[in-house]
């Protein structure tokens, strides 16, 4: 018996994959974006992994849906799903969904290069442009992101005492700057940072209650975003950010942006209006910049606006078939 077929566009945005899932949609209760999260991780989590996972994926599998605006002027709205699990929101996969669904008449604008978008994590605007039938860039308004723990010594088994923050910029992501047991990832192979990672997210989570104020469901430390020099010399800074269990994205990470400009911003070292221009791993860019300022709950916030591109790769229509033992996917850790 066919459990499901699923039809997708695949692609890329600066280098970290877009898996868009154009069919096969599970239908999913709720009134907002974050309460169809909470159906599909609750009854529908086998879609991702079988759509992320191996064989059909791999660890840096990242992917999403299109549904139905869940606000009355809103244009769409977006579930992430990647390895790690299914995202309250993530910026390189905005930019490489709508990418792929302006391309492919997938959403029809109610203004010219504007989108109003809702994410589990809140509203997301969008503006972009668009030549020949081509989406030339995409800039994304974030939800909120604000510092929310700072200084935090903590012990790594084998790596020892790191000093660290935590922020949030729709996801929560630990932030280790140089220091000590941590030269910066320019020194670091990719097996380092991997190796060390997973450590350093356990012990936050055993540490610190990372739970956002407005919305409980969103919580717990997902990603680790380690900094460094970065290999251009027009780019502000360097990140790898490790997620899910082996993953670093390859893209410069667009919630993780959002949260080391939240970072910086509540430690006096980059200001509004500031263009910040963060690169990757593989030393692609995004363009992020802090549009202003408000409050989450009490706590300073910034709002962040992050501007990258993605490229279609290819289509695929894959089946998830029961009597297939790896219907299911699977990782090799």
């Amino acid at each position: 018996m066919r459990k499901g077929t699923f039809s997708c566009i695949d692609g890329h945005t600066c280098g970290n994959p877009v898996r868009l899932i154009t069919s096969g949609h599970p239908n999913l209760r709720g009134d907002t974006m974050s309460e169809k999260r909470q159906h599909f991780m609750a009854e529908f989590d086998w879609v991702r992994q079988a759509l992320m996972f191996e064989p059909r994926g791999h660890d840096m599998m990242s992917g999403s849906f299109i549904y139905p605006p869940t606000t009355d002027d809103g244009d769409a709205s977006i579930l992430f799903v990647e390895t790690s699990g299914c995202l309250p929101m993530c910026g390189h996969g905005t930019i490489g969904t709508v990418t792929f669904a302006l391309e492919h008449g997938l959403i029809q604008p109610t203004h010219n290069s504007q989108l109003k978008l809702d994410t589990p994590a809140g509203r997301v605007n969008v503006e972009y442009s668009m030549e020949d039938g081509f989406v030339q860039w995409v800039k994304l308004f974030n939800v909120p992101a604000y510092l929310a723990y700072e200084n935090v010594m903590i012990e790594v088994p084998e790596l020892g005492s790191l000093k660290v923050d935590i922020s949030y910029g729709g996801n929560f992501y630990i932030i280790v700057e140089p220091q000590p047991n941590f030269p910066g990832i320019e020194q670091w192979s990719a097996a380092q940072i991997l190796k060390h990672s997973s450590k350093v997210r356990e012990v936050i989570n055993q540490t610190l209650q990372c739970v956002h104020p407005l919305d409980a469901t969103v919580n717990g430390a997902s990603h680790v975003l380690w900094t460094g020099q970065p290999k251009h010399a027009n780019s502000s800074a360097a990140n790898a950010v490790f997620y899910g269990d082996k993953a670093i994205d390859r893209s410069p990470c667009g919630t993780g942006t959002s949260a080391r400009m939240a970072q910086l911003f509540a430690k006096g070292r980059l200001s509004i209006g500031q263009e910040f221009v963060h690169e990757s791993y593989i030393g692609s860019q995004f363009v992020g910049c802090i549009e202003g300022v408000t409050e989450v709950a009490t706590k300073p916030a910034i709002l962040p606006s992050i501007r990258g591109w993605s490229k279609v790769t290819g289509t695929s229509n894959i089946s998830v078939d029961d009597s297939d033992p790896y219907a299911f996917g699977f990782q090799v850790i």
